[in-house]
């Protein structure tokens, strides 16, 4: 299947995706049209128990649509893949969920998403966490190599999206779990491809 994006489009939709999230580090109220924050993880029900450890400037950084552990369960000891961590609230959560003798890599294309998933990692004293900068859609991981993988609300931004799936794929063991939640459009398509990708945040 042929690419319909040219490489200037990717590098266009990369810097777009940069500049929204260096704001979205900061803080990500009032940039979005859903809620943030605790306001979010309490609406989509995430685990009382841990959400009730975590504190206010911790919480403050969420910013996903869905609850991804609400379609599969952590088991302690699993090795975990958030793909599209952000400020890391996903990844602390699957990092208490699968305990000390798992591990959770998070990855991200922003920096400032993950410097706040630093803080946010160091804040709480989490050692079972890895955090690394993406390239995009390839993981540069060995095949068979998670026992899950979850993402919250980061395939919509990804142009090519059958390129990252078939990395997931790839790269969970037999019988792994793809946890993924999203954002779907839903109106008038723009069918103009220039128009389309100048309004990928639009």
């Amino acid at each position: 299947m042929g690419t319909l994006f040219t490489v200037d489009d990717k590098v266009q939709i990369k810097k777009d995706i940069e500049n929204k999230y260096r704001k979205v580090a900061t803080t990500p109220k009032g940039q979005f049209r859903y809620p943030t924050g605790r306001e979010a993880l309490e609406t989509l029900r995430y685990d009382s128990t841990i959400l009730g450890t975590l504190p206010e400037e911790v919480v403050d950084s969420y910013c996903g649509t869905g609850n991804p552990f609400s379609i599969g369960k952590i088991e302690a000891g699993e090795i975990i893949l958030d793909f599209g961590c952000g400020a890391g609230i996903d990844t602390i959560f699957a990092a208490k969920m699968t305990g000390d003798k798992g591990k959770v890599i998070g990855i991200d294309i922003v920096p400032d998403m993950l410097n706040r998933a630093k803080d946010n990692k160091d804040n709480l004293g989490i050692t079972n966490i890895e955090l690394k900068l993406s390239k995009g859609e390839l993981l540069e991981f060995t095949s068979e190599y998670f026992d899950t993988i979850i993402s919250n609300s980061v395939i919509n931004l990804i142009p090519e999206k059958e390129i990252v799936l078939n990395e997931f794929y790839r790269c969970l063991k037999p019988g792994g779990k793809l946890l993924l939640v999203d954002q779907l459009f839903i109106g008038e398509e723009i069918k103009e491809h220039t128009a389309r990708v100048k309004s990928w945040f639009q």
